[in-house]
Parts: C-alpha cells; structure tokens; sequence
C-alpha cells in the first residue's frame, strides 16, 4: 500500500468525512489516518497581504519632501532633429 496524502475540509458540524477507495487488494488491512491542519492556501496568504496593507493605509506621520530634480539639457524639438527633410501635413478638409 502507497502513502496517499488527501486535503479535505471539516464540515460545520465539526466532522470530517473521508472516503477513500484504496483498492481490493487492501481490503481487512489496518491503517493510519494522522489529522494535521493544512498548509495555508494562497488565497489565505493574499488575505493576509491585503489586511497588513489596510492595517499600515494612512499611518505616515511625516512630511513628503521631493529633492531638487537638477536642471535639464536644451534639444531641439523632435521633429527637426530627427527628421529635418520631412515637413507637417496640413490637416484634410472634409
């Protein structure tokens, strides 16, 4: 007989119901079933990411200071630099 690992849910009666079709070659044999709780799932992990982000929401209790940006280099406007042989359309008339 092979390990079978099985997640299954407690019912709200507080009673767990297993059914476990292992074959007829293992039927009259012993075995052991050990109840431990479940990993947690990862809807369970999001759940836990989203209430430690509405937990921390609005909690600054500083001042927002932005540094100086620096200055920026003059360039010609795009379309003279990169294609000085090609002038605008004018717009069509309907």
């Amino acid at each position: 007989m092979n390990r079978i690992i099985v997640n299954s849910r407690v019912g709200q009666d507080g009673v767990l119901k297993l059914t476990l079709p292992i074959g007829p070659e293992d039927a009259d044999r012993e075995v052991r079933v050990i109840v431990e709780p479940a990993a947690e799932s990862s809807a369970s992990a999001a759940d836990e990411w989203r209430r430690g982000i509405l937990e921390t929401a609005g909690t600054w209790q500083g001042d927002f200071k932005r540094p100086e940006q620096g200055s920026y280099e003059q360039r010609l406007p795009l379309r003279e630099q990169s294609f000085p042989s090609i002038q605008p359309r004018a717009p069509k008339r309907t």
